[in-house]
């Protein structure tokens, strides 16, 4: 009986030792660089890299050009300001007299053609 429960230990033990070697082998394939899951993982990592050094860059140039949209920004609201109290300046103004037209002058009829711009039209529905 202990004979049976010796080979049957001698066997389990080398059934382990087999599913060793095997895990072994699967985990050398696994971490190797070039082809395996490290090397995945290693193109993963140089790409977020990549990627942050790009996002970096985009968000220092997106707050160069809020700083420049601000100042600009900012320059029309004053030159909107001028252009305001320059308008009200001229309604102060008083209003110009017509020239008096010499009597018996002949006159000939003017005609004035205008044009209607686009913006003045309604578009069709």
């Amino acid at each position: 009986m202990e004979l049976i429960a010796d080979m049957l230990m001698i066997a389990g033990a080398a059934g382990v030792a087999v599913y060793c070697q095997i895990l072994a082998g699967r985990l050398k394939k696994l971490s190797t660089l070039e082809s395996g899951m490290g090397g995945a993982i290693a193109v993963l990592s140089a790409q977020v890299d990549d990627l942050t050094r790009v996002l970096e860059k985009a968000r220092g140039a997106a707050s160069g050009s809020a700083a420049s949209l601000e100042a600009l920004t900012a320059r029309a609201e004053t030159s909107a300001a001028k252009l305001e109290l320059m308008l009200a300046t001229l309604h102060d103004l008083p209003e110009p007299r017509p020239e008096p037209e010499p009597e018996g002058a002949d006159r000939k009829p003017r005609f004035v053609r205008r044009r209607i711009s686009r913006d003045d039209l309604e578009a069709a529905e």
